[in-house]
């Protein structure tokens, strides 16, 4: 490893010339190094010769060293689980969790009524019987247990172990040749003719380890582990959605809806292409665009394809169905069906994909057209396979929203469920279908909006005729936040979210729409309804703002009377907390932190008292790494009046006496702030301050919902720049109070909107930010979707004289002014972005050739909107272009040294477990 202030990476390969002679290479080495010094000092020198003094960088190397330690993989290894999950008893109100720390995984019991916290099971008493079990050696810090969950009425933990395919289990039954073992072995035969043929079969033509899984229970009672050699896990597939009672399965076959029973559909389960699979048929009207299937991504498609294993059952392969809300007495589903056959095509390439490209069209509604999806609701009746259509017409180019219940714990764990097995999924398709808020099937709760957010009706409509009743409504100069309504009583009162008085609040009304008292008030703002208490009247509410001297953004739990009264702080501290809790509501785990702490997670009962201390995050060995904690700030905004928050993130080897480098970390809004609250060792930033920056976070006035509606109003009518003269009064004055922040080499980065304003500011200010990385920003918003776009910024409703609506959408773009560009301007995209398209960023690129500028683009090719896939090759590049620009000095070789460094040159065909 280099020293903390190491040479330039270019440096590297002169570490061999110290072998040759433990003194003459030596002299050699530090001879190469002074004249590769001496030559970047002149070529610097060179470049300054003609440059303004703001220009001039002080050379410091980057700490390429301390970036690596931290990158994300790498701190992944250092501090492990920073929450935990509660999966709560269905018969009792005990649950179980499991919690990683640097000794492994722990599984625990808690019994809230006696406080009590017990292990699940002996650890090395199960590894020892998993190893008699299957003849694999395993031991207490690393058990092979995946999928756990209760089963039986809370007497069994069952899970699932992987182990090779071909490995002989003691004592196991003689195993048949399945269906799916015979497909596999013909894909092993393609893929040997393809080896033999020269074809690469993946990526880096790696074939992974071939497993299969075994199944276990683990009795709560007798702590005996048994191997369930004839069970067989029923995974729920992509296409169906199934309705409570566990009776009935809707799913689609092209663009219409069809119907099969339990029983027929676990014949579909148990034999791909079962003939004798009756279904029933129950739309005949979906066509294309206008469908009642849901519209899947090519990968979805594949993954779809896999997991039917060829199924041909009469027309073609089942898929997805658009979502169904069933009723919770399973006699009827709704669903919502857009169509979309006058609006315009979108496309994506998929480059990458063998033997030809692949066209992905869609379509994709853009800001101010006249052709927007057309919104119907459909009510299905199960026995009587009726439909009932929904079209209230209470706005042009209305939305409608059905109006969901409450998630249950059950809902929690299935989603749990799915999301732990598409970990793998390229892209995931959620497979639940959500229950509807009203607890009868004879009415069904919406909401209509208008289509430039200003209006929104809550509307109930008689399941039987269709007849649509208008319950309340809202009206606004500005758009309108929703949040889920909550139904008391099966409707006979009803909790409605508002931000008519500027700030975000619940207010009660009853049945028929009448207001009967506003629930919470003052000057904070509510969010998410946590369980609603009907016999004691009791609301149980996250909340930010309300506790005077803290963060506004830091969320609390609280309770209240419906009536209003008796407002209670349940999760005190000055922190940020997230919570689990039981349907019955009756108790809390509370994990609570901010940057600068460590998470800790704790227990309550419903009145906030403290039970039991559950766990908190073991950061010993990140801290023995040379983790320091970033500092939070408060400052005003441009206007001197309004209180800005965030975060500081310094170099590890950080000395006051320097002069360092500031780069902005952006994100404009109006949805989310993202300035960090909590804890969060894995941030990008993390690393890219280790080379030597100083790297802020911070809000802007138009950011964040979570202030009044004021603050997350600001920016309306004006998308591009509203956020700009914040950000960069925010670092002057900064600037003004931390003498070691250097204005003269200032940086910004930003993803998505972030991109988009990192653009902007190098534009509108080209003499303060020198360097900016732009990532998959918005930069046009008249080719980005209608829905963000029209609602931040807004749309004008024009009336026309032959009586039509008309409307209205204008907008500045970065491309109006590329040719203020001055600094180092890096434009990224995706090309295979189907949220902002890279046409977005190719815009951009376009009016600055015509400008002629100067600048940088990366194409990542594969990516959609996120980078996840490829993060740490992101975060290293991200680092040399401000260490280029802002430090004076990189790395220039092909090599990325801090990736390759701990890469095998063969993978291992070890069992990753």
């Amino acid at each position: 490893m280099r020293a903390a202030n190491s040479a330039p990476r270019v440096c590297r390969k002169w570490n061999h010339v110290a072998r040759v002679g433990v003194y003459a290479g030596l002299a050699a080495a530090i001879l190469l190094v002074a004249r590769a010094w001496a030559g970047q000092e002149n070529a610097v020198s060179a470049a300054e010769a003609g440059a303004s003094s703001g220009d001039r960088m002080a050379r410091v190397a980057p700490n390429y060293d301390l970036e690596e330690r931290f990158l994300p993989d790498r701190v992944s290894k250092l501090v492990f689980d920073l929450a935990l999950t509660p999966h709560w008893f269905s018969e009792s109100d005990r649950f179980w969790y499991s919690y990683e720390t640097p000794e492994g995984t722990r599984y625990y019991v808690v019994d809230p009524v006696r406080k009590a916290k017990t292990p699940l099971w002996d650890n090395a008493k199960l590894a020892a019987a998993l190893s008699m079990l299957t003849n694999f050696p395993y031991d207490a810090q690393h058990l092979p247990v995946k999928r756990l969950k209760l089963v039986d009425k809370d007497t069994r933990m069952r899970f699932e172990v992987e182990i090779r395919k071909d490995a002989v289990v003691p004592n196991e039954p003689k195993r048949e040749k399945s269906q799916e073992d015979i497909e596999e072995q013909g894909k092993e035969g393609e893929t040997k003719q393809g080896e033999q043929e020269g074809q690469a079969t993946g990526p880096a033509a790696e074939k992974p380890e071939e497993t299969r899984t075994i199944y276990f229970a683990y009795d709560l009672a007798t702590g005996k582990t048994t191997r369930l050699d004839s069970f067989e896990a029923k995974k729920k597939p992509m296409w169906a959605s199934v309705s409570p009672d566990e009776k009935t399965v809707v799913f689609a076959r092209g663009p219409n809806l069809y119907l099969m029973d339990a029983e027929n559909y676990a014949k579909a389960l148990k034999k791909a292409g079962d003939t004798g699979v009756a279904e029933a048929q129950l739309t005949t009207d979906g066509v294309e665009k206008y469908s009642y299937a849901r519209v899947l991504l090519p990968e979805q498609e594949e993954q779809l394809k896999k997991q039917d294993k060829g199924d041909t059952n009469k027309a073609g392969p089942r898929t997805p169905a658009v979502t169904l809300h069933w009723s919770k007495d399973s006699k009827k589903f709704a669903l919502e069906r857009n169509d979309d056959r006058k609006v315009g095509d979108y496309w994506v390439i998929h480059s990458l994909t063998n033997p030809r490209p692949i066209l992905e069209t869609r379509s994709y509604a853009l800001p101010g057209e006249v052709n927007l999806p057309i919104g119907e609701i459909d009510i299905f009746d199960v026995a009587s396979k009726q439909r009932v259509v929904v079209q209230p017409k209470s706005f042009v180019d209305e939305v409608l929203n059905i109006a969901d219940a409450a998630q249950t714990e059950r809902d929690r764990e299935e989603l749990r469920e799915e999301q732990e097995e598409d970990r793998q999924n390229p892209a995931p398709l959620s497979r639940l279908s959500p229950k509807w808020a009203a607890d009868t099937s004879d009415k069904l709760y919406f909401t209509s909006r208008s289509r430039d957010f200003r209006q929104v009706e809550v509307d109930v409509a008689d399941t039987a005729t269709g007849k649509v009743l208008k319950l309340m409504e809202e009206r606004s100069n500005v758009w309108m936040t929703q949040r889920p309504l909550r139904l008391l009583e099966n409707g006979k009162e009803m909790l409605w979210w508002s931000e008519r008085d500027g700030w975000g609040h619940f207010y009660l009304y009853d049945g028929q729409g009448k207001l009967k008292n506003q629930v919470t008030s003052g000057e904070y703002v509510t969010d998410q309804i946590v369980t609603a208490d009907e016999k004691t009247r009791t609301l149980y509410f996250t909340a930010n703002g309300h506790e005077a001297g803290e963060d506004p953004y830091y969320a609390h739990l609280y309770r209240v009377g419906l009536d209003g009264s008796g407002l209670k702080l349940l999760t005190p501290g000055n922190f940020t907390h997230t919570l689990g809790w039981p349907d019955s509501g009756r108790y809390f785990v509370d994990t609570y932190s901010r940057v600068d702490t460590a998470p800790k997670s704790v227990l309550l009962d419903g009145q906030g008292a403290p039970l039991s201390d559950l766990e908190t995050t073991d950061v010993s060995q990140l801290m023995a790494a040379g983790f320091r904690y970033p500092e939070m700030f408060k400052v005003k905004a441009d206007d001197g009046v309004t209180d800005l928050y965030g975060v500081i993130y310094k170099p590890f080897d950080f000395d006051a006496n320097r002069k360092y480098p500031v780069i902005q970390y952006v994100y404009p809004g109006p949805q989310v702030e993202q300035v960090t609250k909590a804890f969060s060792p894995k941030s990008p930033n993390v690393p890219l301050a280790q080379l030597g920056f100083v790297v802020i976070e911070v809000g802007n006035r138009g950011g964040s919902p979570q202030r009044d509606k004021w603050y997350d109003a600001y920016g309306y009518g004006n998308l591009r720049d509203y956020g700009l003269a914040d950000k960069k009064a925010a670092l002057e004055r900064l600037a003004a109070t931390h003498p070691y922040m250097d204005l003269s080499r200032v940086g910004m980065w930003g993803h998505s909107g972030g991109g988009f304003m990192t653009a902007a500011a190098m534009l509108q200010y080209p003499d303060f930010y020198r360097a900016g990385w732009s990532e998959s920003g918005n930069h046009d918003n008249n080719v980005y979707n209608s829905t963000w776009s029209e609602k931040y910024h807004g749309v004008r409703e024009e009336k026309q004289k032959d009586g039509a609506e008309k409307f209205v959408y204008e907008i500045d773009k970065n491309s109006e002014i590329a040719k203020n560009l001055k600094g180092h301007l890096m434009l990224t995209t995706g090309d295979m972005d189907d949220n902002v398209s890279m046409v977005n960023t190719m815009r951009l690129a376009n009016a600055l050739i015509r400008a002629n500028k100067r600048f940088e683009m990366l194409m990542f090719p594969g990516m959609r909107h996120s980078y996840m896939p490829i993060q740490n090759y992101v975060i290293v590049a991200r680092g040399d272009f401000f260490s280029k620009w802002l430090l004076g000095s990189t790395d220039t070789g092909a090599d990325v040294i801090e990736l390759q460094r701990d890469k095998q040159a063969t993978p291992s065909k070890k069992l990753k477990e």
